[in-house]
């Protein structure tokens, strides 16, 4: 197959030769790559990549990614890290408009009652940039002879990728893991891989972020290799039972073995530690491709919540017919239970209270590109000033944060890849036209898909309570198919959207919980003293910009009042807010959105966060503290 820049234009076209999403888990060859912290079946390619920028696809060098092509005059980049950031494209922020808007006219295919052809709206766009990547390396030899695959944990937003001069696949979905299989094209010594990164594509239309624009490869890329029997995806769903002390435990796994080898002869050993690494389940079964169990009783448990995050240990140990253990695959897990009861969430029995904050993930210097250190002090930030949970705003985040939520006990809004604000929202005018992704079929598969990126990549993390289908996508029969697909999927959470608050015709088939954006204290009340149909949450509330927060207290002397209220989350946590040397003085300032020169731009509404964009609390942050604190 060979690569076609038409791609870019068809909503039908979103992932080509790209591996099914699957489990976020680790996996080892044995015991003693856990405890060293070094996984030889690991090869990072973060770091120096060769790289040319071009301002469209028609000026892109085309067959870059041959062996032979002369690479000599391209530039250097970092690997993490975005484009704009290294000096290149234009810098611009903005929230509710398509940021092309006031430049050129772009609707999306299919809309407009169909009228509107795929055409070539992005690949032959004067204006749509192409970065050019390009990475030689050598196997590492814990790689050599085994089946292996690349993991792009983030890219903005349509990539295309060879390896050796061979096409290997494409993929859209900026924020969850792409990953294809290497295996027929990699060889030990001198590879040549080759990734070309378009700015927009029809995607953009499902990426309208209140954010600044970026694009490129902003997370990290890795190689990994599959040992001869592997947990291609595994799904632990531990459950406190109803009596709140004991538990249930369940597994499904996906294994795959290399060319020539069999399963027959081959068990999998399944182990269950407590903290202190005593057993508290054993299991062994037969190896198969489908590796299964049905909920099995694990006596007294100790449940999980904010205040004790208590997290278990689960190990797979796959074996071969010799009885030699070639897999190991850990997961953390905890056992709780979510329900709705009388118009209540209740979270292991009880009443759950969300003292949250939406937070774009965001580094002043490095964009999205955040760091371990940023997610460790952002959760210390979150510890000490009561913050329990989190809204991953408006898309997924990097897999180490949801590690980090399961560990400290902080509750997940786990959001999808989606949002398309400027579609119908026309200056507080709504304009119904061209809704994405509305009710077009040729949108469905390409959303639905981005939900089973999300569900299926993060399933296993004890910290998430909902699935969100996204955010301010009005709502249609498709974000009503992503509903019915987390429904299916997940029987063990609930399933949140706060914009079928706009088309009550949907209300019954989306959304568990009756989800609002900076309703009035009052009406919120009015809601709840009138017989309602779900449970209410706050997804964002106390707008942090400029002098705000002075009406917290009116919120939460409503979580008093009534039961069926369960709190809010803040927007947001952190400004989005570029550091900068001045042209004049010389020294570091912050800059925001319209500072670059960026039209159309939502300028200074970049600035609405808890803490400034070089993590210094605002004041602020004391209102949070004290309220937040009540109510733990």
């Amino acid at each position: 197959m060979n690569a076609d820049i038409k791609w870019l234009d068809d909503p039908e076209v979103f992932r080509v030769n790209q591996m099914p999403a699957h489990s976020d888990h680790a996996f080892y060859l044995n015991e003693d790559g856990i405890l060293k912290g070094v996984n030889p079946l690991v090869q990072s390619l973060d770091g120096e990549w060769n790289f040319c920028y071009s301002v469209n696809s028609m000026e892109r060098p085309a067959d870059f990614y041959r062996e032979d092509f002369d690479k000599s005059t391209f530039d250097k980049i970092q690997v993490p890290g975005h484009i704009e950031l290294a000096g290149y494209d234009k810098i611009h922020y903005i929230n509710v408009m398509y940021p092309w808007e006031g430049h050129i006219f772009r609707r999306p295919a299919h809309s407009l009652e169909g009228k509107v052809p795929v055409g070539d709206s992005f690949s032959g766009a004067a204006y749509n940039p192409v970065g050019s990547y390009v990475k030689c390396f050598d196997l590492e030899p814990g790689l050599c002879g085994k089946r292996v695959s690349i993991f792009f944990e983030g890219v903005e937003q349509a990539m295309y990728v060879w390896l050796n001069g061979q096409f290997v696949g494409y993929a859209e979905d900026s924020f969850t893991p792409s990953e294809f299989d290497l295996t027929p094209y990699i060889r030990e010594k001198g590879n040549v891989l080759a990734v070309e990164v378009h700015k927009r594509c029809c995607a953009a239309f499902l990426e309208d972020q209140d954010f600044f624009r970026f694009f490129g490869i902003f997370r990290s890329v890795s190689l990994r290799a599959k040992p001869a029997l592997h947990v291609d995806d595994m799904w632990a769903k531990p459950l406190l039972l109803t009596d709140n002390v004991s538990g249930s435990l369940s597994l499904q796994c996906k294994v795959s073995a290399a060319e020539g080898v069999s399963m027959e002869g081959c068990k999998a050993k399944i182990s269950l530690l407590d903290a202190n690494h005593e057993s508290c389940f054993e299991k062994e079964l037969p190896l198969s491709a489908e590796l299964s169990f049905a909920p099995e009783d694990i006596g007294t448990v100790i449940p999980w919540d904010n205040h004790n995050p208590y997290l278990y240990t689960l190990i797979i140990r796959i074996f071969d017919a010799a009885g030699e253990l070639t897999e190991l695959v850990p997961y953390r897990i905890g056992f709780r239970r979510i329900e709705i009861k009388d118009g209540v969430i209740l979270f292991n029995g009880k009443r759950i209270i969300f003292n949250g904050v939406n937070r774009h993930e965001w580094n002043a210097e490095r964009g999205r590109c955040v760091t371990m250190e940023d997610m460790e002090f952002d959760m210390k930030v979150f510890k000490e000033n009561h913050i329990n949970s989190v809204r991953t705003c408006h898309y997924p985040d990097q897999i180490a944060w949801y590690y980090m939520c399961d560990i400290n006990g902080i509750y997940m809004i786990a959001e999808t890849n989606l949002e398309t604000h400027g579609s119908w929202c026309k200056f507080a005018a709504w304009d119904m036209s061209w809704n994405m992704p509305g009710d077009m079929p040729q949108w469905r598969e390409c959303v639905v898909d981005r939900a089973r990126n999300n569900f299926e990549t993060f399933k296993n993390h004890t910290s998430i309570v909902f699935w969100s289908l996204g955010n301010e996508s009005y709502a249609g029969e498709n974000l009503a198919a992503m509903n019915a697909y987390f429904k299916e999927a997940d029987d063990t959470r609930l399933v949140h959207y706060e914009g079928v608050v706009h088309n009550r015709s949907l209300e019954d088939r989306i959304s568990d919980v009756e989800s609002q954006m900076y309703t009035k204290p009052w009406d919120i009340a009015r809601y709840l003293e009138n017989n309602p149909k779900k449970p209410f949450i706050l997804c964002e509330y106390m707008h942090d910009m400029g002098n705000s927060m002075g009406g917290l207290k009116s919120y939460m002397d409503l979580l008093d009042k009534y039961p069926g209220y369960h709190g809010g989350f803040i927007w947001d946590y952190i400004d989005q807010a570029i550091m900068v040397t001045d042209e004049v003085t010389g020294e570091k300032v912050l800059r925001y959105g319209g500072d670059f020169d960026d039209r159309p731009a939502d300028y200074e509404f970049s600035a609405d966060g808890i803490m400034f964009a070089d993590r210094t609390p605002k004041p602020a942050m004391q209102e949070v503290k004290y309220y937040y604190g009540k109510y733990e």
